[in-house]
């Protein structure tokens, strides 16, 4: 059985490669997931880069509901995003300043994948099925993907 996020309670590092419309990009990365003196709320902390290049993203992640896998990433600064826990993947999708991210973040024993895939609002693409309610679909062209193997240390 497997107990998120407590079975995976450490620090991963590791880099993070960009692939996008301007090409291609690696940046060291860590993420650092610790319990806190609060029950239900966990230190959950991005780092990109490294020396004066660093950027430090304290985040808190908060249970909502842990039997359903439901969770929020509190960024700390007012925004609140849902998250969605399946065993050991952490799902969070949303919407900022016209772009679509989804995160998926898979913790396995000794390393996680971490995985944002980016996609601008404004470049969607419209069809529609030819049945009977000529169904609408929305598809939206994925510009940036970002993906790291993350070691646990």
């Amino acid at each position: 059985m497997v107990y998120f996020p407590e079975d995976f309670f450490g620090i991963y590092k590791g880099t993070l490669h960009i692939s996008s419309e301007k090409g291609k990009q690696e940046v060291p990365m860590e993420l650092h997931l610790f319990a806190t003196d609060t029950i239900g709320a966990y230190t959950y902390t991005l780092v990109y880069g490294e020396g004066t290049s660093k950027q430090v993203r304290d985040y808190s992640l908060v249970e909502i509901d842990a039997e359903k896998g439901l969770f929020q990433v509190d960024e700390n600064n007012g925004i609140l995003l849902d998250t969605k826990i399946l065993s050991n993947k952490l799902y969070t999708l949303f919407e900022v300043s016209g772009n679509l991210l989804t995160t998926f973040i898979t913790f396995e024993k000794d390393h996680l994948i971490f995985e944002i895939v980016f996609a601008p609002t404004s470049k969607k693409n419209v069809t529609h099925g030819n049945d009977e309610a000529n169904t609408e679909v929305i598809s939206y062209p994925i510009t940036t993907v970002q993906r790291a193997v993350l070691k646990k240390q």
